[in-house]
């Protein structure tokens, strides 16, 4: 891992990877994985340092590819990068699942 890419992963707020140990993610294999837990659980200053990082075209390349975002993270990614939330697959995907009535 490069000195830089060490550096990010200590940017991100201590409580983002709480489930895995942050200094085995590798920043270009894991960024998939990064990306999506700093949009649905992240702080403001977690997504300046990944949109500096990756920059918004990566970051919705890699957000195009998940299976699942909630509602909110959708709607964000999909008005900060200007990709319409049908060209995302989680968009796609939660379309074509028959979902309960909420009462």
């Amino acid at each position: 891992m490069s000195k830089k890419a060490g550096n990010i992963i200590e940017s991100f707020s201590p409580n983002l990877f709480w489930d895995v140990d942050a200094s085995k993610l590798d920043v270009q294999k894991n960024k998939s994985y990064i990306i999506r837990r700093v949009i649905e659980l992240g702080t403001l200053n977690d997504w300046q340092v990944i949109r500096k990082y990756y920059g918004l075209n990566t970051i919705g390349k890699e957000m195009q590819k998940v299976r699942y975002l909630d509602n909110v993270s959708l709607s964000f990614i999909s008005l900060v990068t200007g990709i319409n939330k049908e060209s995302f697959r989680c968009y796609t995907l939660k379309q074509s699942t028959p979902q309960h009535l909420d009462f």
